[in-house]
């Protein structure tokens, strides 16, 4: 890893910019780059990674370097969280800051309140308290503080994963089958993979092994009517198509224009035939009334906190509110009663947050099926076990990077009495 005395200034200005935490820190360091064009691919690396690192202990670092400004908190994250030994920073430092920056490396090993050491905001530790005992919660804020693995789906309609496996080690790229997705490949480091043959032929797409796990949890078969209501830029909407071997009328909903458009070269490459993108003004659009009864499987990968992916974004710590999971509720519980009337008897609904929030998880769920003796709760575990796919789970799919590798995600399947 190259430091030096301009990576340092860039670094210190992205990192300034990162943490007005008014936009998502990719879409801001994707702005900076255009902005800052002398630095190379090396150094976008590096710059995009002391970021990162220090996201992920933000609050360490505010608590060892207290009013330290952006200039002093990137030499922290690089003597603290990516290994620089003083010796090699001290061409570049300023009067008084190797005595200032030996003192924060030394307090970064000593022990820190619980909080601290949890690197998350007080209010989602008192959330995650409903849930977990103090040493568990300390097991998964220590996953979440790891970098995430780069991981791929395989398109079943256009390869098999151990050829997929094999072309990838003729070529010296290190990967590995992913534990519990059927399709998945876990690739080690960060290789350049949308520039590689098997990703821009559509044999391959970047997916989460857990948002993978997901489309098996929907279990769409061949033939079927199934909606993706909240569909994105549709990663599970593809995996559906492929699991319906493009089969059977697979309709991906989103509210924006945008995500749908950048699903269609997605879907282009994909091959599959089966995919009916379509933009709704919102959950009561004409065009999901129109659906009511006629549909096999729907999924709500509903719009929510988003705390289950802080290895991906770990600047969500910050840009989320307590006030804002609120209003995510109400919109989740709306999504899922607007879903409800599409699902025909004998059919499924699979609401999915990547939340770890209670209140985000089997609180919505709960409510709605208090409201609705119409459905039952199917557990999870006995879905996967189908599929044989050895996830070990009780009513509910609840996925995590401390058991699991992956994001966090919790999902539940409600079928509709025949």
């Amino acid at each position: 890893m190259r430091f030096s005395a301009p990576l340092l200034e860039l670094c210190a200005l992205a990192l300034a910019d990162v943490a007005r935490f008014g936009h998502p820190a990719d879409a801001v360091l994707s702005n900076f780059f255009r902005n800052h064009r002398e630095a190379g691919r090396q150094d976008r690396a590096l710059i995009a990674d002391t970021i990162y690192s220090g996201l992920r202990r933000w609050r360490l670092l505010q608590t060892i370097a207290a009013g330290a400004g952006f200039r002093e908190l990137v030499l922290a994250i690089w003597a603290t969280q990516l290994g620089a030994n003083l010796r090699e920073l001290e061409p570049f430092l300023k009067k008084g800051e190797a005595e200032r920056l030996a003192a924060i490396k030394l307090a970064a090993k000593e022990p820190q309140d619980f909080a601290v050491e949890c690197d998350l905001p007080d209010w989602v530790i008192e959330q995650l308290r409903l849930r977990w005992n103090d040493a568990t919660l300390m097991t998964h804020a220590k996953a979440l503080q790891q970098p995430a693995s780069l991981d791929l789906r395989v398109n079943l309609l256009k390869a098999n994963r151990e050829d997929v496996l094999a072309r990838l080690a003729e070529e010296n790229i290190a990967a590995k089958p992913t534990p519990y997705s059927p399709a998945g490949i876990r690739l080690e480091g960060n290789p350049a993979i949308n520039q590689h043959p098997l990703y821009l032929d559509g044999s391959v797409e970047v997916q989460d092994e857990g948002s993978q796990l997901l489309a098996w949890f929907v279990e769409p078969r061949r033939g079927e009517m199934v909606v993706d209501l909240c569909a994105g830029a549709g990663g599970k909407t593809l995996a559906m198509g492929a699991l319906m071997r493009s089969t059977g009328r697979l309709y991906a909903f989103d509210v924006s224009h945008k995500r749908l458009e950048n699903l269609r070269p997605r879907m282009a490459r994909s091959g599959l035939q089966n995919v009916h993108p379509q933009r709704i003004t919102g959950e009561r659009d004409t065009r999901v009334k129109r659906l009511a009864g006629k549909i096999d499987r729907v999924l709500v990968d509903a719009p929510c906190s988003g705390l289950g992916t802080l290895r991906r974004n770990p600047d969500l710590k910050y840009r989320q509110t307590p006030q804002a999971v609120i209003e995510l509720c109400a919109k989740q519980a709306s999504i899922l009663e607007a879903a409800a009337p599409m699902v025909k008897p004998g059919g499924r609904l699979v609401y999915a947050t990547c939340s770890l929030l209670p209140l985000e998880n089997e609180g919505i769920v709960l409510d709605f099926l208090g409201r609705h003796p119409e459905f039952v709760l199917q557990p999870a575990g006995e879905i996967l076990r189908r599929q044989k796919i050895a996830v070990e789970c009780g009513d509910y799919l609840e996925l995590s990077p401390a058991q699991h590798g992956t994001d966090a995600f919790f999902a539940a399947a409600l079928e509709r009495k025949a």
